[in-house]
C-alpha cells in the first residue's frame, strides 16, 4: 500500500489502484504520441476495459482532476503519473542472482527501466562472474557487502534459487536494503519494517491457464 499526501493528510492508496495506473501511464503515453491533448475517463475506460467511475477515482491519487466536457490533459495526466508511481527519477537496485530469469530482467533495463535502475548484479556461479548483460556488470557475491557499505542502494531484486532466497534476503536486510522484489517461490520471513513484493511467475501462468482453460469449456 502506498502514500499520497492530498490537503496536507496522507491517505493510503490501494495496491489494486497502483497495480492499474501502470496501465493508464502507457496508454496515455501511446496516445499522446498520437496528437491527443485531451481525453476522458469514459473514452480511457472504454479503451481499457474499465468502469469510467473507477478510472475517476485511479487517477485522483495523482492529484489531478478532469474537466467537464473536456477530460484530462494527456501531457499533464503523464508527468503527474510518473511522478507519483516514481518513474521519472532513478531508483537504484541490485540483483542477486544472474540466472536465466535474472538476466532477462538485465537485458530488459536496457530498453525500459520504470524507475528502477539495477547497477550492479551479483552471482555466487563462476560462469556468470565478470559477464555485462545488458550493460549491467556481474559480480562475486561476497562483494555484495563491501559496495553496500559505499553505496547507498535500498532496493534488491531477488531471482535466486528457491534454497538460497531465504539467506540472501537475510544478506540483503543487513546491507541495507528496505524493499525486495522477490521472483521467487520462497516465503521470505523478514523484519516487519521490510517491503517485499512477490511477483510469482507460476502464480500468473496459473491464472493465465486457468482462464483459457474456462473460456474453452464455455465454447464447448
Amino acid at each position: 500500500m502506498n502514500l499520497n499526501r492530498k490537503n496536507n493528510k496522507i491517505t493510503q492508496v490501494s495496491e489494486p489502484t497502483l497495480r492499474r495506473l501502470p496501465g493508464y501511464l502507457f496508454f496515455l503515453e501511446k496516445v499522446r504520441e498520437e496528437g491527443v491533448i485531451n481525453i476522458s475517463a469514459p473514452t480511457i475506460g472504454k479503451e481499457l476495459k474499465c468502469d469510467p467511475t473507477q478510472v475517476v477515482k485511479d487517477l485522483s491519487v495523482t492529484g489531478i482532476k478532469g474537466k467537464p466536457r473536456v477530460g484530462y490533459n494527456t501531457y499533464e495526466l503523464c508527468h503527474a503519473l510518473e511522478d507519483f508511481l516514481g518513474f521519472n527519477r532513478v531508483n537504484e537496485a541490485f540483483l542477486v542472482g544472474a540466472g536465466n530469469l535474472g538476466t532477462a530482467l538485465m537485458a530488459y533495463q536496457e530498453h525500459q527501466t520504470l524507475g528502477i535502475k539495477v547497477i550492479a548484479a551479483f552471482d555466487v556461479s563462476e560462469d556468470k562472474i565478470g559477464k555485462h548483460i545488458g550493460g549491467i556488470h556481474v559480480l562475486e557475491y561476497n562483494k555484495l557487502f563491501h559496495l553496500s557499505n559505499r553505496l547507498d542502494v535500498k532496493i534488491a531484486i531477488l531471482t535466486t534459487p528457491n534454497s538460497a532466497a531465504q539467506d540472501v534476503a537475510e544478506d540483503l536486510v543487513n546491507c541495507g536494503i528496505k524493499a525486495i522484489w522477490n521472483f521467487t517461490h520462497c516465503n521470505l520471513d523478514l523484519p516487519d519494517n521490510i517491503i517485499v513484493q512477490d511477483t510469482s511467475m507460476s502464480s500468473f501462468a496459473a491464472v493465465l491457464l486457468r482462464r483459457l482453460s474456462d473460456s474453452e469449456n464455455q465454447n464447448i
